[in-house]
């Protein structure tokens, strides 16, 4: 879940006990409850008790600025959820558990009794901390309501991350994972962890398991060029790029213009893409590459401004993994925004390129199995 970046200094307060049951054994944790809503705020709506859903921040801030923010502008931000964690494994309070949340979309909001957050921090030693509050809160919560503590399993019940929503049900989202890897949790990992918990000691209940090395398969990685174009809007298609370099030749589209359709088109594997624009929001998946053709072969519509980005590339089967990283620019300001990758693993960045209500007005990609940017 990604919240303005408007977060204002809270204070520290004081909090009641929470205690998590792990397999007989008993960690303790605080529930700060200065920022929860009161009886007259946040949705009215019970859940039906079948996802908890974990959320990143994707801000680098103090959790109790997060729970700030969101007990303050819960209404007109339209974005809260139960549970922030951070500060060195606090817990903050915000929404009522058993109630909607404005955290993943109406699906995920009905569905999740608790949805929890994880503030950002570049500190190691703080970040465990955090990180073994969470998992234990993901998973007590699921033990909880009787839901299964398997994390983005094919069913439709368990312990969800923001990107099992995006990529199921509906979104743009990818935490937490990417903010997770930036601390050297994989997927494998987090699932495992929220499987069996952390004892009070902050170790592995359950460690997991050193598989025996496998014979190394030699990397079979191979180029894959990348040919894209931007349309000026109410004017004409631009020549089209072939990955991404320096000077004019470098991007797509033109400076200090608008855009309003892009085709982007691969020469291995496969890649989909969509755009955002100010009149529609997100359009639909593209998959093909046809600039005649309006309707499937290009993203975007006739005089409406582009604004934002999203793509995912496949790797063909048997070949070295690879994705799209890519950038853009926008005719407001100097200098391209953060690197994305299509999986969302550049820490700090959703996985769309450009910045809603800034008309795009360069572009450039790469694949690759890792960022030249």
């Amino acid at each position: 879940m990604k919240l303005k970046n408007k977060l204002i200094a809270g204070l520290v307060a004081g909090a009641a006990a929470f205690f998590v049951g792990l397999n007989q054994q008993v960690s303790a944790a605080t529930i700060n409850n200065d920022y929860a809503l009161s009886e007259s705020e946040g949705s009215p709506l019970r859940t039906n008790n079948n996802v908890i859903i974990a959320h990143a921040t994707a801000v680098y801030a103090p959790a109790r600025n997060v729970a700030t923010y969101e007990k303050r502008e819960w209404y007109n931000a339209g974005a809260y959820v139960q549970y922030i964690v951070g500060d060195g494994g606090k817990i903050y309070r915000v929404g009522a558990e058993g109630y909607q949340a404005w955290g993943a979309g109406s699906w995920a909001n009905a569905n999740a009794p608790v949805q929890v957050e994880l503030a950002q921090t570049y500190d190691q030693a703080e970040f465990r901390k955090d990180y073994v509050t969470y998992v234990n809160l993901l998973r007590s919560s699921a033990i909880k309501y009787g839901i299964p503590t398997t994390v983005d399993s094919g069913a439709w019940r368990g312990v969800k991350s923001h990107l099992w929503v995006t990529n199921h049900v509906w979104g743009d989202h990818t935490d937490p994972y990417g903010y997770l890897a930036s601390h050297g949790i994989t997927k494998a990992q987090f699932a495992h962890d929220v499987q069996y918990g952390f004892s009070s000691s902050g170790n592995d209940v359950t460690p997991t398991p050193k598989p025996t090395p496998k014979p190394v398969k030699p990397a079979n990685k191979k180029q894959v060029d990348v040919t894209y174009a931007m349309h000026q809007r109410n004017g004409r298609w631009l020549s089209p790029v072939k990955n991404a370099g320096s000077g004019a030749n470098g991007f797509a589209g033109m400076p200090y213009s608008a855009h309003d359709m892009l085709y982007i088109k691969v020469n291995r594997g496969s890649i989909k893409y969509r755009v955002h624009t100010r009149e529609d929001g997100w359009l639909p998946w593209v998959h093909k590459a046809n600039k005649n053709d309006t309707v499937n072969g290009v993203a975007g519509i006739k005089g409406h401004t582009i604004d934002g980005v999203q793509m995912y590339y496949t790797t063909p089967s048997g070949e070295t993994y690879q994705q799209a990283y890519y950038r853009s620019q926008s005719t407001q300001r100097a200098g391209y925004l953060g690197t994305c990758a299509d999986n969302g693993s550049v820490a700090g960045y959703d996985s769309w390129a450009g910045m809603y209500g800034e008309p795009l007005d360069r572009l450039q990609i790469s694949i690759n199995d890792h960022s030249n940017f």
